[in-house]
């Protein structure tokens, strides 16, 4: 195997003190004729090495067999409409039904399969439907109005909706939504939208169900700003919260009283209420948790459901609807992920949530409040596989003594230690949770063991858990996934020569700071869809969105600490680096391929051993973007992703089930 060749440019610049390297910054430029080719020779040594891996087809086959089960969603009541997304077993992607009636169908829309839907909202009435859909990945949301009676589209397309949130009026005829970060109030049929909220921002929005109270919120920092404006006069809209160092959320019930969900004064998320005619007089109504973080809140006729992550486990307690006091806890399939709750808009004794584990596909059950039973209101339409897997807890230490967790899956039989993938995010307060996953159970299922790791960074344990790993705490995150592998060592779960390291964007970011940080520990890695460049991650994708999460090169202190962990600025010729499959996507809008093309080649050039050992390879697909595209787009992923590393980590699945 030979690398293609890679100019080292001598680029070292002084930014506010600091001498930073940049030696592939021409790599930065997809559409210069020499990225091109060098990108093209890229493509051409993945392939090769593809074509020799012994698993790739089985680990295909498995992957697809397993995604087999397809998919439901929770249902969207409005008037007397239920619509849901589904997935039947081979099909591409969901579909929007309407009760059972196929409403919105992406290869319908375009055959070639890659158009997306990317978000959807029925109007209160359930006669109109705005739904916003992309092409290729790149998640650029056109946003698009159609007649649900007839199916024909009746506004539309309106550009710059990335995943814009969509606020319908009573009437059915005008909406508030978010068009190139900024709230527009839109009437069906003009071109003429009003401008509501000017500033550019990532806004929320949520209108009361008598169309009444608009609450709109704003990230800003580690907080929000928030306002709620009375429709119904013309005053201005109330500031609630601005320059806070705190997330809250507001939302008229059908009661008519104002609640909020707040992590002021408490990490994890408390509950107050209030009245929208004062809305700036809350009152405790449902305390905070402090080891189980707020998820949802769902208002029915007489209690309220709260949904909450304990220790990752999800659950969902009930509460009296007057005073906010715990009546009991609804009963659970298993120890898994809870969805959000659903209910009527109107009001009701029903609410609707998803159930998944590690080997259980979602489904979506019915909570009755009259009665207090709960039962399965929808499977996924494929049969259920019968997974031989089980999950188990481990406890384990990071090098400051944090208490960690992490969720080790595997199958029976062939003693230990076993070709092991360690999965981190650690990032932005998101939660890693139970769920079923296809890539995890073909891996399991073939021999291995698979393991998700609770870091710093995320949301499992609230506000303060997310916080000790963002900014210059970042370096947290790093050493609890470095805790994680070594304590699988320790355990006799893997060895060094059979630990492979596996994340994607932000946990891209991860796995690149790990081999980096402590290349002997591993024997191979798949970094998908990475941030690299710390330095420079702010300049492209939507890089200046995430400097509350990394901060800024351009603040002197900031900098410094994002040298201290950047991935590409780490790379050192002379080190056996593990081996290294970078996955990247031409329409990734979040995230540039610039930093797997960047850091590929630095690690191609750095790397000591030979390259058919343990290689470095890009795998690009040039029609895909960040997020979820089709199903038969990630089949190929996965498959390629857990062949590279059964390749590496010297797994060889067993017969097919």
């Amino acid at each position: 195997m030979d690398y293609p060749p890679a100019e080292r440019l001598p680029l070292v610049e002084q930014v506010h003190g600091q001498a930073v390297a940049d030696p592939y910054r021409w790599l930065e430029d997809a559409t210069s004729p020499e990225t091109l080719r060098w990108q093209a020779a890229q493509d051409e040594l993945w392939l090769n090495h593809a074509a020799t891996l012994p698993s790739r087809y089985h680990f295909r086959n498995r992957v697809r067999a397993l995604s087999a089960v397809g998919s439901v969603s929770t249902p969207v009541w409005r008037g007397d409409r239920c619509f849901v997304l589904r997935r039947e077993p081979r099909q591409d992607h969901p579909v929007l039904m309407v009760d059972d009636t196929v409403l919105l169908d992406p290869v319908q829309l375009d055959p070639s399969g890659l158009t997306t839907l990317d978000s959807w909202q029925p109007s209160p009435d359930g006669s109109r439907l705005a739904f916003q859909v992309s092409r290729g990945g790149d998640e650029r949301s056109v946003l698009h109005v159609l007649d649900v009676a007839t199916g024909e589209v009746v506004d539309g397309p309106i550009d710059g909706c990335r995943y814009s949130p969509i606020a319908w009026l009573p009437d059915g005829k005008s909406f508030y939504y978010v068009r190139l970060r900024r709230v527009l109030l839109h009437h069906i049929g003009s071109a003429d939208d009003q401008q509501v909220f000017t500033d550019e921002a990532s806004y929320g929005l949520d209108l009361s169900a008598d169309g009444r109270w608009l609450a709109v919120s704003a990230a800003r920092g580690r907080g929000n700003d928030l306002w709620l404006a009375d429709l119904g006069n013309d005053a201005p809209p109330q500031v609630l919260q601005a320059g806070a160092d705190a997330v809250t959320v507001v939302s008229v019930g059908g009661d008519g009283r104002l609640y909020v969900v707040t992590t002021k004064d408490a990490p994890t998320g408390r509950i107050c209420i209030g009245d929208p005619e004062n809305p700036l007089i809350w009152h405790d109504y449902v305390a905070a948790d402090p080891d189980a973080p707020l998820s949802s809140l769902a208002v029915l006729d007489k209690v309220v459901l709260v949904g909450r992550s304990r220790a990752g486990i999800g659950e969902i307690i009930v509460h009296d609807l007057v005073t906010g006091r715990r009546l009991g806890e609804i009963p659970l399939p298993g120890k898994g992920s809870v969805g959000s709750l659903t209910t009527r808009p109107e009001g009701g004794h029903q609410a609707w949530f998803s159930y998944t584990d590690s080997v259980t596909p979602a489904a979506v059950y019915c909570y009755d409040a009259t009665t207090g039973e709960t039962s399965l209101w929808s499977e996924p339409p494929g049969a259920a596989p019968v997974a031989a897997a089980t999950a188990t807890p481990v406890s384990f230490r990071s090098g400051d003594g944090t208490e960690l967790d992490m969720l080790v899956i595997a199958g029976p039989g062939d003693g230990m230690p076993r070709p092991t993938i360690l999965y981190g995010y650690g990032g932005f307060g998101q939660s890693l949770t139970p769920a079923y996953s296809a890539f995890t159970l073909a891996w399991v299922e073939a021999g291995g063991v698979f393991v998700t790791a609770t870091l710093r960074g995320g949301g499992e344990r609230g506000d303060a858990w997310h916080r000790a790993g963002m900014l210059d705490q970042k370096q947290n995150v790093i050493d609890d996934f470095l805790a994680a592998a070594e304590q699988l060592i320790a355990d006799g779960w893997t060895t060094s020569d059979q630990l492979g390291l596996c994340g994607e964007s932000n946990g891209g970011l991860l796995v690149g700071a790990a081999i980096t940080q402590r290349p002997e520990l591993f024997a191979a890695a798949v970094c998908s869809a990475p941030l690299l460049d710390m330095v420079r991650y702010e300049r492209s994708g939507l890089g200046p969105q995430w400097v509350p999460e990394f901060g800024s090169a351009s603040d002197p202190q900031q900098l410094k600490t994002l040298l201290s962990y950047s991935p590409y600025h780490h790379v050192t010729p002379g080190i056996r680096y593990p081996a290294v499959l970078f996955t990247a996507f031409g329409n990734d809008t979040r995230v540039d391929p610039l930093h797997a093309r960047k850091t590929c080649a630095a690690l191609q050039h750095a790397t000591s051993g030979p390259p058919d050992s343990r290689p470095v390879l890009l795998r690009l697909d040039p029609d895909a973007g960040h997020s979820a595209g089709s199903t038969s787009q990630g089949i190929a992923l996965a498959a390629d992703m857990l062949a590279f590393l059964a390749g590496q980590l010297r797994l060889t699945p067993r017969s097919d089930p």
